[in-house]
């Protein structure tokens, strides 16, 4: 049976069709008809609301775009460069805080440190393992105070007086000050965990909590900052500076501790530094008593021109 179509009859492509309907005649049996079933078409525009910040509605936005076959990319607006900055910022401190909790969680103390004189002597001390805090050496700190204690007048103990220990970390120090005759200490310490850990277990120790302030806060903000810290009771009568070597540049901490208002005339201050380090022969208005070298260290004493008559 041969079927054969309309001369009237128009062909339509099947992504037209719709309800287009086409007449057939045959040789046998009646016309007959077919009809096409409407088709979806793609949409000319898509308009979606975008509010920043909303993750679900993001996803949502996503996901019916999707459904329509369309390509999200071409549609959500990306990121401002500020926004990306924003996160990568964020990922970054995040980073950090776990990378410092998990590097806490593995620090340990132990007991190779003592008071050397005084009230507190041969107490043990905490200090951390490891090089990551570097307390001053006993022999050091020995040679140290023998040197105050004469250029003071008073080879036996130190004179009474206000003691400023910057870059305190065990806070061996300030304690051994104390300990010999300093009526208080100031601690300067940035690191959380040697000041919960380490310093603040060691003053509770030797007996010396309430004589003792901590200031958490790095040297160079408390120097600039010392009247507001400490009120009117500026100047000190010792300061102690003991930063990591290779953290500092001592001529510009020098150059700092000499305009700032923790100094008096008569303060004397305390400077360990490595060797190849050059100290000049004064810090402000004091003068230099004593330069001493132990090994890898050097010890350099600042005080009053007085103090260092009285020593010659």
């Amino acid at each position: 049976m041969a079927v054969t179509a309309s001369p009237s009859a128009k062909i339509v492509s099947p992504l037209q069709l719709n309800n287009v309907t086409s007449s057939f005649s045959g040789s046998l049996g009646p016309p007959f008809f077919i009809t096409s079933l409407a088709v979806r078409q793609r949409p000319s525009a898509v308009i979606l609301s975008y509010k920043s910040g909303s993750g679900e509605a993001s996803t949502s936005k996503r996901e019916l775009l999707e459904s329509y076959g369309l390509n999200p990319i071409e549609f959500l607006p990306e990121s401002s460069p500020k926004s990306r900055r924003r996160k990568e910022l964020q990922n970054e401190r995040i980073t950090k805080q776990l990378s410092s909790e998990e590097a806490n969680l593995s620090r340990t103390t132990h007991k190779l440190l003592q008071v050397l004189g005084g009230t507190a002597r041969r107490k043990k001390l905490l200090s951390p393992k490891g090089m990551d805090v570097r307390p001053m050496m006993e022999v050091v700190k020995g040679a140290a105070f023998d040197i105050l204690q004469a250029a003071g007048g008073c080879p036996a103990s130190l004179r009474p007086g206000r003691w400023l220990d910057l870059y305190s970390g065990t806070g061996s120090v300030g304690i051994e000050a104390m300990s010999r005759g300093c009526s208080e200490a100031h601690f300067v310490e940035m690191d959380p965990w040697v000041v919960s850990n380490v310093l603040q277990p060691n003053l509770e120790w030797t007996g010396f909590v309430e004589a003792s302030s901590i200031h958490a806060i790095r040297v160079e903000k408390f120097l600039e900052r010392a009247e507001e810290f400490i009120g009117q009771s500026c100047p000190f009568d010792y300061v102690s500076v003991t930063p990591p070597y290779t953290a500092v540049d001592y001529g510009a901490l020098m150059d700092q501790i000499s305009k700032s208002a923790v100094l008096g005339e008569n303060t004397f201050v305390l400077v360990e530094y490595a060797i190849r380090t050059d100290m000049l022969d004064s810090c402000g208005h004091l003068v230099k008593i004593t330069d001493r070298r132990f090994g890898r260290t050097h010890l350099a004493i600042y005080g009053p021109s007085w103090a260092q008559k009285k020593r010659n």
